[in-house]
């Protein structure tokens, strides 16, 4: 029965997740912003440092930190900078190059999780699990490309192999994370209260600091809080409930979720090739999540 209760809560863990991950295209449309993106990144860590420590405060998990040796500090810290530097290149992706290649390339994070889990927790591999992450990401290309593969030409190749070295780094992420061994809640404020400290190098570096206007601050609070706060947190705990691998497949699912927000909330036009992608992402969670029968 246990087993059976940490399951179910692991896959409420990745549902909110997923629908939170898949609202920040609709929430960046309602609220854009006049700051670039060294900026928007180093307020909304401030953000989500603030969500994640007040979730800390109730859970009274927070005086745990002070027991924490300097080697689990640093391996925190560390794994707090691979969720930085991968939103930093994607940043950089979408300024420089076509935004429908970035994202393609974006999502091709969950297919380097299956293979860094296989090579560092040492999961299993199997035709399985490959075939579940080709459909998956099949699914999502068609999606963002509409059907039109045509449209995407990869001119900027160094760019998007810049892209792609910050999918990696956020598949490393989620993998290492999974093994680090204290409290979920924790890690996630330290992993965003390192990002701050990164997010004032870079502004210094590269931007300068501005203080938000009124709807500035509207998207930071709702990105900050909740589509890149307490979603980490969710991803971590999920993370820490099923295999690495395992989970992966299921984030295909966000961009097909995305799409349908955008057409609900902005009247975008319905495709029928959307249906074809959420068919390839839904038969790519059901081939991840069978079991294979006992001899």
């Amino acid at each position: 029965m246990k087993n059976f209760s940490e399951s179910t809560i692991g896959v409420i863990y990745i549902a909110l997740c997923i629908l939170l991950w898949s609202l920040i295209p609709t929430v960046a449309k309602f609220a854009q912003t006049g700051l670039d993106h060294h900026q928007y990144l180093f307020y909304s860590s401030i953000i989500s440092f603030l969500s994640i420590f007040a979730v800390s405060l109730y859970e009274k998990n927070l005086k745990e930190i002070f027991f924490y040796s300097k080697k689990i500090v640093l391996v925190l810290f560390a794994l707090g900078f691979l969720d930085f530097f991968y939103y930093l290149l994607l940043y950089f992706g979408y300024k420089h190059a076509n935004g429908l290649e970035v994202l393609v390339i974006q999502y091709m994070w969950p297919i380097f999780i299956v293979f860094l889990s296989l090579i560092i927790l040492k999961e299993e591999f199997t035709k399985k699990k490959l075939l579940s992450v080709i459909l998956g990401f099949l699914g999502v290309s068609l999606v963002i490309t509409k059907g039109d593969f045509s449209s995407l030409d990869f001119g900027q190749i160094d760019v998007l192999l810049i892209v792609m070295l910050g999918a990696i780094a956020f598949a490393l992420f989620s993998v290492l994370s999974k093994i680090v061994k204290v409290n979920a809640t924790n890690a996630v404020m330290i992993y965003f209260f390192s990002a701050i400290i990164y997010s004032i190098i870079s502004v210094q570096s590269f931007s300068e600091f501005t203080l938000p206007s009124a709807k500035d601050w509207i998207s930071i609070l709702i990105n900050g809080a909740f589509l890149n706060g307490v979603s980490y947190l969710f991803w971590v705990k999920a993370l820490k409930t099923f295999d690495a691998s395992k989970v992966a497949p299921f984030i295909f699912t966000t961009p097909i979720l995305s799409a349908f927000f955008l057409i609900i909330f902005f009247d975008e036009p319905i495709l029928s090739i959307y249906f074809v992608g959420l068919f390839l992402v839904i038969i790519s969670g059901l081939i991840s999540s069978i079991k294979r029968k006992k001899r």
